[in-house]
């Protein structure tokens, strides 16, 4: 957040073990524990988010997009490079 953007209180209540569990991680990830529910929470609501986007198309464009994603590659040389790229983190 930039210098003028307030920050937002977020309270909500944990069983304990539920916090000591998250308190672990934090630890082990060198955040604290604010950081890192935030950054957990982020994540999975982008993941969340992700998964609930949609399109439509036409039935001509969903038999053209069917067509393209069962057609074989053509280009394999920057698939390989892709496949042979470690994952960021496995870097």
């Amino acid at each position: 957040m930039t210098a003028a953007t307030p920050n937002r209180v977020i309270n909500f209540r944990a069983p304990a073990a539920k916090q000591a569990l998250i308190d672990h991680a934090a630890r082990v990830s060198g955040k604290n524990r604010t950081e890192f529910i935030l950054d957990a929470s982020c994540e999975k609501a982008r993941e969340v988010l992700a998964d609930q986007t949609h399109f439509a198309l036409s039935r001509q464009a969903l038999q053209r997009f069917n067509e393209l994603i069962e057609a074989p590659l053509t280009n394999t040389d920057a698939l390989r490079r892709l496949l042979s790229t470690p994952a960021p983190w496995e870097r």
